[in-house]
């Protein structure tokens, strides 16, 4: 059986991973998702990074089950095509700057007044109005603006760091799906599209406050500065390598501390309860890290494990993909790419016991379906022949030599 969202049809102007990666996780679920691109260039992630076959690893991760066309939005003709596309679309994604999709005529307006009822999704940096609305954004802006590197740099007082991944533009892209789908849920029960506006700071924000705004939480009973709770983390060095320890529970500090034979850990004042434990933390972590240093991790699994303690190594991204416990997941898949070659990737995180999201076809190049797909629109062989010839007379010479077959 195809994938939950087997039968929609997504027309995708996205590019780099906030959008790419929000309509991967739809086309994993089954979604025809037409990736509209520019000609001769394509989409920024083509030419970023490692490559195999001349498809970068991050362009493969984040556009695989996408069928690719390219189209000179700069040209009426182009404009058309979208159009004439977005009719037998269900969703429409776009991450342009705000305003930039209505210079180019493929605004809501222009898209609704010939698919009235299609969901658009607009994503943005910081949203549709504001000082910064029209600012360019990546994904380090957002961290800086929305608080997450404060928080990550553990107080108000340290240093702000970034977090070592682009997890706005991820975030981001996860959030967009889920709306997606529950906009589509919304049609299927009213009738009626509706426009889906999303920012990677709004994604942010939304994120933080689940666990990382109680200070702000309480309207006039607001910290001025905010204090790290620690200035430990919970990664803590062995004999050989590092791992991690987590207790929260009394049973569980006293089975710490049966594990790594201190039972004056028990009758240490500082941490005879959980509250204790929280406001001694840092004089708690050390003495952690006191006894984990003696032994190796491989000796400390054994010993936490039976003790019943939550630990695991720390692993690097080599180490994980090999993990017997990744590994029992299925999480890690490898296919085959006709250009690209043998890739490891991973599969659609969320599993469905009946129509289970499957894998079709690895990331297409550049306007690989782009005569299939305007084909299905309506246009006649000679029609497609002509557009592509404008596109390409519209080009420097250097990009429509490129791509050509």
């Amino acid at each position: 059986m195809p994938g939950p969202l087997h039968g929609y049809r997504i027309l995708d102007l996205s590019a780099v991973i906030s959008g790419p990666y929000g309509t991967m996780i739809l086309a994993d679920q089954g979604a025809d998702v037409i990736k509209v691109e520019p000609p001769g260039t394509g989409d920024f992630t083509r030419s970023a990074g490692n490559k195999s076959g001349g498809l970068s690893a991050s362009f493969l991760n984040n556009n695989r089950n996408k069928r690719s066309i390219t189209v000179d939005l700069r040209r009426p003709e182009g404009v058309e095509v979208v159009k004439r596309l977005a009719r037998t679309c269900d969703v429409f994604v776009q991450n342009f700057r705000p305003g930039v999709v209505d210079r180019l005529g493929v605004g809501e307006a222009a898209i609704r007044a010939v698919a009235p009822k299609i969901i658009y999704v607009s994503l943005s940096g910081f949203g549709e109005s504001g000082p910064f609305a029209h600012k360019p954004v990546y994904d380090p802006i957002i961290q800086a603006l929305s608080g997450l590197a404060s928080v990550q740099g553990g107080s108000d007082s340290a240093r702000p760091r970034l977090v070592r991944t682009i997890l706005p533009d991820k975030l981001t892209a996860v959030t967009s799906a889920q709306a997606i789908t529950a906009a589509l849920l919304a049609r299927e029960r009213t009738g009626e599209g509706q426009h889906v506006r999303l920012s990677m700071l709004d994604a942010i924000v939304a994120f933080l406050w689940s666990s990382d705004m109680g200070a702000q939480t309480y309207v006039g009973r607001e910290v001025s500065a905010q204090r790290a709770a620690s200035f430990i983390d919970l990664i803590y060095e062995t004999k050989d390598g590092y791992m991690s320890v987590a207790v929260m529970t009394n049973d569980q500090w006293e089975a710490l501390a049966r594990a790594a034979e201190r039972p004056q850990w028990l009758d240490d004042p500082r941490f005879a309860t959980t509250e204790l434990r929280d406001v001694n933390i840092d004089a708690r972590l050390e003495l952690i890290q006191s006894a984990l240093i003696e032994r190796t991790t491989d000796e400390w699994m054994r010993r936490l494990e039976a003790e019943g303690v939550p630990c695991v190594p720390v692993l690097t991204r080599g180490q994980m993909i090999d993990h017997p416990q990744v590994t029992a997941t299925g999480i890690i898949v490898e296919n085959d790419h006709p250009q690209a070659g043998r890739l490891r990737q991973t599969r659609n995180a969320a599993r469905f016991s009946g129509t289970q999201p499957e894998y079709r076809h690895g990331a297409p190049l550049l306007g690989e379906h782009t005569h299939e797909i305007l084909r299905e629109a309506g246009y006649s062989d000679d029609e497609i022949v002509r557009l592509r010839e404008t596109w390409e007379r519209g080009r420097p010479a250097a990009l429509a030599r490129s791509a050509r077959p």
